[in-house]
């Protein structure tokens, strides 16, 4: 049980990462590394699932994380 836990929260942890650095706020690539002047957008279409699927990675990190622990 405890290696799966390991596999699970190091899968999610790669997934997470990667989800993370593909979200981007502009069309250029100093806009992904904080360059980008916008203040507020609203999320739509591809953005708004992989936001959606890296707050989910996010949470199965965590409990994966407290499962390993509490075992």
């Amino acid at each position: 049980m405890d290696k799966v836990l390991n596999i699970i929260t190091i899968v999610s942890m790669v997934f997470m990462t990667l989800f993370i650095l593909l979200q981007s706020r502009g069309a250029s690539l100093g806009a992904g590394f904080g360059g980008s002047g916008e203040l507020h957008t609203t999320r739509r279409g591809v953005d708004k699932t992989m936001h959606q699927i890296t707050i989910l990675l996010a949470v199965v990190f965590v409990v994966s994380i407290l499962l390993s622990v509490m075992i």
